[in-house]
């Protein structure tokens, strides 16, 4: 994240109100290949990211390291701008296109494309098998069902991990039966109400508690450092922020890359730019905001409270009742993520096992059955599992990234030049051409 924020100019902050005005559409190609446009493609990719990564992730993280965790989340989220650009960016440009329009991306494909375009194939053989293999166990997205129910346990009193488990992937089955299209239909509406409702509270909160805010950042900064407490003490708090900042963000992970190249666009570098956004809104923005709730309201102080019940008595605490509605938005906030990484799931399983119509409803049957004993687990179980496949499919994702950064730069520093030049139109300018 650092290398490739300083090698590419730190266009994590140059690209910000760029990357605002082709995701309102201003370079929209509608004639460009991709199956969704490019606001879709990051919603999806958003719903697989913004979700208990922010509510129960940053609890957790507190819980474990402190409030300075809170710190390195943020401060990691700005950097992973940079890493999240670079991998969406590579997935568009090597996604592989089928007869039928539909389009296939991720690592898998541009970590084998992009490096045998360099004369590496042997090498880019190795690392896309490597990812895939790996990836394959990321399907179990048993944190999400683990997280709801602990929620919704303790708000309705019902102890039935089985049951939930259950009911969550019949309904987890009902809307990855129509691909990537229905699943955006989908996420287009939920992810931004339930963003919508949970910024609202956290502001509320945060606003009402405005005094306390200075004394609450300062705590999370100097919990971040503490020097008092030895160096044990800060890279505690630091790998807990960096843990549940990958978890939050996807980051490296080149899972948000499979949405991303599903995006309608002729220009790898313009979905790039939308993709940086991700980090900032699910972890700069987001995250911190949940971290400032539990700090101001003293959740984190609360003895017993270690995941995302920490969250819940801090909205509690200010708004009555609060939990209740929590509860309905951690739902659908894990609903849309594992429906979300039903598709990026979908798409590894399909290059190692093959798209026939068997394997793909292999694929449906295993990945809906693995999402019943989520919430039978316990809080630690489930994320040393998840933080463990995250590592390893990061590992040859990130080579390839460096393998590729100077291809990378080169592309942006193409796409400016023609932007600037006038031959990358906008909508408006665009026209249509008639039917042969």
């Amino acid at each position: 994240m650092l290398f490739l924020t300083v090698y590419f100019g730190f266009i994590n902050l140059r690209s910000f109100k760029l990357a605002g005005r082709i995701l309102k559409g201003q370079y929209r190609d509608d004639n460009a290949p991709g199956e969704v446009t490019q606001f879709q493609a990051l919603s999806t990719a958003l719903s697989g990211t913004v979700g208990l990564g922010n509510i129960a992730g940053v609890a957790i993280a507190i819980a474990m390291g402190g409030p300075g965790a809170a710190f390195w989340m943020t401060v990691i989220g700005f950097f992973a701008m940079t890493l999240k650009f670079a991998e969406c960016t590579l997935g568009v440009k090597y996604r592989k296109h089928h007869e039928d329009g539909t389009v296939s991306g991720g690592p898998m494909y541009y970590l084998g494309r992009g490096l045998a375009a360099r004369g590496w194939k042997k090498t880019g053989v190795v690392l896309a098998w490597s990812y895939a293999l790996f990836a394959i166990p990321s399907l179990l997205q048993i944190a999400q069902v683990n997280q709801s129910y602990s929620q919704f346990s303790a708000v309705t009193g019902i102890d039935a991990p089985w049951l939930f488990g259950i009911v969550l992937a019949g309904l987890v089955a009902v809307v990855i039966v129509g691909g990537i299209s229905k699943i955006a239909s989908v996420t287009v509406k939920l992810v931004p109400l339930m963003a919508a409702l949970y910024i609202g509270a956290a502001l509320f909160i945060i606003l009402s508690n405005a005094a306390q805010i200075p004394d609450a950042l300062a705590l999370i900064i100097r919990e971040a450092w503490k020097p008092e407490a030895g160096i044990g003490a800060i890279i505690g708090a630091f790998v807990w922020g960096m843990r549940r900042a990958v978890y939050s963000t996807e980051a490296g992970l080149g899972s948000a890359t499979i949405a991303h190249a599903a995006a309608k666009t002729r220009e790898p570098v313009s979905e790039g730019m939308v993709a940086l956004l991700e980090p900032f809104i699910d972890t700069v923005v987001i995250s911190s905001m949940t971290a400032l709730v539990i700090v101001v309201t003293g959740a984190w102080q609360v003895e017993g409270l270690t995941d995302i019940q920490m969250t819940s008595w801090a909205f509690n605490s200010v708004i009555d009742g609060f939990d209740m509605v929590l509860a309905v938005a951690v739902v659908l906030f894990a609903y849309s993520t594992i429906i979300s990484w039903g598709y990026y799931s979908s798409k590894i399983w399909a290059f190692v096992f093959g798209s026939s119509r068997t394997s793909n409803t292999l694929f449906k049957v295993v990945y809906v059955v693995a999402l019943i004993p989520g919430g039978v687990f316990t809080v630690s179980q489930v994320f040393d599992i998840m933080d463990s496949f995250f590592f390893l499919m990061a590992v040859p994702n990130i080579i390839g990234i460096y393998l590729m950064a100077g291809e990378l730069k080169r592309d942006i520093k193409s796409y400016h030049a023609r932007l600037e030049s006038g031959e990358i139109k906008r909508a408006d300018q665009m026209v249509e051409t008639p039917a042969q």
